[in-house]
C-alpha cells in the first residue's frame, strides 16, 4: 500500500510537469495503471489534440511509462524523449510501444500527434463569412455583427452604396440599390466565402433576392435561427424575441411566417422592444453605444420580461447590435440567448475541422488575423461617392 500511495504522488507529479494533460478513470491493478489520457498541445507552428486509452505500468526509479495504444495505426518508440519548441522529438525510433523519463507525457503527445492524422492530401480553406453592409456608419462595439472581433473565423464586409436603414426597413429597394446589392452578393462569393449574411435584422426581406443570386446558405438576419430554437421547446414554452424597437418588427411578421414556418402572433413568442433601455437609444441615433452603461438596463429588462412570463426558455436578439449584451443575459437568467453571432458560427460551424475526432488536418487553421476594415472598404473610388453616409 506504501508502494502504492508513492505510485500516486510520483505520478501526480509528473502530470503536473504539463497541465494540459489529463488522466480519467484511473486505477491500480498489481504493478499496472490503467487509464485514460486525454492531451492537448499548443505551439506557434502546430495543435492537436487527442485521446488515448492504454495501460501505463509505473515503477520507483525515474517512473519509466509504457504504452501500448489500442487505435493509433503506427506507434512510435520515445525513449527519454522530450519536447521542443516546435513541436519535435529528441529522440524517436519507430517501434510498438512508447517510453520514456520525465518528459514522457509531453512525448507521448507529440508522438501521437505524428501518427494519429490520417489526411494527407491538399487542404482546403479556412472557412470566411460574407457580411453585406447598411449604408450606416457608425462605430461598432465587440459582440456587434460589423465588429470582425466578434468572430474566430475570417470575415470580409462589403458595403451596398445607398442601401440606407430606411430603405432596409420599409422592405422595398429603388432598382439601383438593388442592382448593387446583387453586386454586393456576387463580389462576395467571388471572395470565396462559404455564406453570407448581413449588418441588419431586416435585411430578412431580402433573404429571397440574395439567395437568387447564390447557392451558398444566406441567413441574412439571427431570425434564420428561430425554427431551430422553436422546435427545440414544447407549444407551451414561450421564447423571447428582442428587438432595437417592439413596433418596427410588426410589419414583418408575415415575412417571419413565410421564411421561418413559424407564426409570430402565437403565444409563444413575447417580442420585446429595447428602445427605452437607457443608453440604447444611440443606435437609433447611429452614435457609438455605451456598452457598460447599456448592459444592466438590458439585463434588467431580461429579468423584467422573465417575471412576467416564467414560461420563457429561451431569448433570440433579432437586432445584430445586441449581441454585446448576450453574455450578461445569460449569466443572469442561466437561459440560451441566440443572435446574429450565434447564427452565424452555426452556419460556419458546418465547414470547421472536428476537434478531437475524426479526420485530422484536412481544413487550413484559422490564422487568428482578421483583414483590416474600415467602412468604405471593398468599393471604388467611384462606389464610394455614392455612399449616403461615408463619414471619411
Amino acid at each position: 500500500k506504501r508502494l502504492l500511495f508513492l505510485f500516486t504522488l510520483l505520478f501526480s507529479a509528473l502530470l503536473g510537469v504539463d497541465s494540459t494533460m489529463h488522466s480519467a478513470q484511473a486505477m491500480f491493478k498489481d504493478d499496472t495503471f490503467a487509464t485514460t489520457y486525454s492531451r492537448s498541445y499548443k505551439t506557434p507552428k502546430f495543435e492537436s489534440k487527442l485521446h488515448l486509452t492504454g495501460i501505463a505500468t509505473l515503477t520507483p526509479r525515474g517512473m519509466p511509462l509504457s504504452v501500448s495504444p489500442s487505435h493509433v495505426s503506427k506507434v512510435q518508440t520515445i525513449t527519454g524523449g522530450s519536447l521542443s519548441p516546435g513541436g519535435n522529438l529528441s529522440a524517436r525510433d519507430a517501434g510498438g510501444a512508447i517510453v520514456g523519463g520525465q518528459q514522457s507525457l509531453k512525448a507521448l503527445g507529440a508522438s501521437l500527434q505524428a501518427t494519429h492524422s490520417a489526411y494527407t492530401g491538399p487542404k482546403r480553406a479556412a472557412p470566411t463569412l460574407g457580411i453585406v453592409r447598411l449604408d450606416y456608419d457608425y462605430p461598432p462595439s465587440p459582440g456587434d455583427i460589423d465588429h470582425p472581433d466578434s468572430f474566430r473565423y475570417d470575415v470580409v464586409y462589403r458595403v451596398v452604396p445607398g442601401f440606407t436603414f430606411e430603405i432596409c426597413q420599409s422592405g422595398k429597394m429603388p432598382p439601383a440599390v438593388e442592382k448593387r446589392f446583387l453586386e454586393a452578393i456576387q463580389w462576395l462569393v467571388d471572395k470565396g466565402v462559404n455564406g453570407i449574411t448581413g449588418d441588419c435584422g431586416f435585411m430578412m426581406y431580402f433573404q429571397q433576392l440574395a439567395r437568387r443570386q447564390t447557392s451558398l446558405p444566406v441567413f441574412m438576419s439571427s431570425l434564420a435561427q428561430l425554427p431551430a430554437v422553436t422546435c427545440s421547446y414544447a407549444a407551451m414554452e414561450r421564447i423571447a424575441i428582442f428587438t432595437a424597437n417592439g413596433k418596427t418588427l410588426k410589419p414583418m411578421k408575415a415575412l417571419i411566417k413565410e421564411e421561418c414556418g413559424v407564426d409570430p402572433d402565437e403565444m409563444r413568442f413575447v417580442i420585446i422592444g429595447c428602445q427605452d433601455v437607457p443608453g440604447f437609444e444611440a443606435v437609433a441615433a447611429g452614435g457609438k453605444v455605451n456598452i457598460p452603461k447599456v448592459t444592466p438596463g438590458m439585463v434588467q429588462l431580461a429579468k423584467k420580461t422573465l417575471t412576467e412570463h416564467p414560461d420563457i426558455r429561451a431569448f433570440l436578439f433579432e437586432c445584430t447590435e445586441l449581441g454585446p449584451y448576450s453574455d450578461a443575459v445569460r449569466a443572469a437568467t442561466g437561459l440560451p440567448v441566440y443572435d446574429s453571432i450565434t447564427c452565424c458560427n452555426f452556419f460556419i460551424g458546418g465547414l470547421q475541422d472536428s476537434k478531437g475526432f475524426g479526420l485530422d488536418g484536412w481544413v487550413k487553421e484559422w490564422d487568428g488575423q482578421q483583414e483590416a476594415y474600415k467602412y468604405g472598404d471593398n468599393l471604388s473610388a467611384e462606389e464610394k461617392k455614392q455612399l449616403v453616409n461615408f463619414k471619411n
